[in-house]
């Protein structure tokens, strides 16, 4: 499979910098957001590299608040039930009017994050109303979770819903999606560093569940690309990963162009457990227990 934070970050598009030090009341602010610019907030960017664990330059102060906030709350620093501080206090920090605050607020209630009420306030929402798919919430966690941690959750994630993928794929591909997946295994064999490895090997898993022929399926592999480009990149550091990569892939491979679902379980499932055992060599002790 394949995430996306390192080479691949979450970043917030919008509209160019408020200038900071404005006063709250200044209406102004409030027409400056468009919705279009806010959609754009959600979309990762694949062109950068950068360690997943160093923010993302952000365009404006409005961007800079969703990610603190954001983090903040994915954190545990701002609990589930607890209210976000106050509007007045917030405008102060951030040196941003009411209608820009506010802007940015409403993208955390988008996200699952908050809700907004009237009388008290954006308070934070019980951890399974968040959308952890959203690619921002995503990176966050990725971010604010121990490394252990976060790779403990993704490969659960994965052992779920990777084996029952290909499985399904096996059964259900056309031929044209199977040649997709052939070639981009082609890519990881034509890989020469552990770079060039990392996109086709994230194409060959998005592929697998885009041939699923469901798209909710595909839908959640593709979500999920963010989280499995830093599980990539991680056993990537491994010094025999393209050595040990390539036999896993090619029995995958090998088991969906015979149309044989069990073994595409199975070796999806073997895939896996090589990739627990190349990143617990990398993490160090107590990684076993993943």
């Amino acid at each position: 499979m394949s995430t996306t934070a390192a080479g691949t970050e979450a970043v917030n598009a919008h509209r160019p910098g408020d200038p900071p030090g404005r006063a709250c009341g200044d209406a102004a602010d409030a027409l400056v957001l468009t919705s279009g610019r806010m959609q754009k907030a959600t979309r990762i960017d694949k062109e950068t590299d950068a360690d997943y664990r160093l923010p993302p330059e952000r365009k404006s102060m409005h961007a800079r608040i969703v990610r603190d906030l954001g983090i903040r709350i994915v954190s545990g620093e701002i609990r589930p039930g607890e209210r976000l501080p106050g509007e007045a206090s917030l405008c102060t920090e951030y040196g941003v009017s009411r209608p820009v605050l506010r802007e940015a607020t409403r993208v955390l209630v988008a996200k699952g994050l908050v809700v907004s009420r009237q009388r008290t306030g954006a308070v934070v929402r019980r951890r399974s109303d968040w959308h952890l798919l959203d690619p921002d919430v995503l990176y966050w966690m990725i971010q604010t979770k121990p490394q252990q941690e976060f790779v403990e959750t993704l490969l659960t994630v994965r052992r779920i819903f990777e084996p029952a993928a290909a499985a399904l794929a096996a059964r259900v591909a056309s031929e044209q999606e199977l040649s997709a997946i052939a070639a981009a295994y082609a890519g990881m064999e034509a890989a020469r560093t552990p770079e060039e490895l990392l996109e086709p090997d994230l194409a060959f898993h998005r592929l697998i569940a885009e041939a699923t022929g469901n798209d909710l399926l595909a839908y959640i592999g593709n979500m999920l690309s963010l989280a499995l480009r830093e599980s990539i990149k991680l056993s990537s550091r491994h010094p025999d990963t393209h050595a040990l990569s390539l036999p896993r892939h090619k029995a995958i491979l090998t088991a969906l162009l015979n149309r044989d679902p069990l073994s595409a379980r199975q070796a999806t499932l073997v895939q896996l457990e090589g990739t627990l055992e190349d990143i617990s060599l990398i993490i160090g002790p107590g990684s076993e227990s993943l």
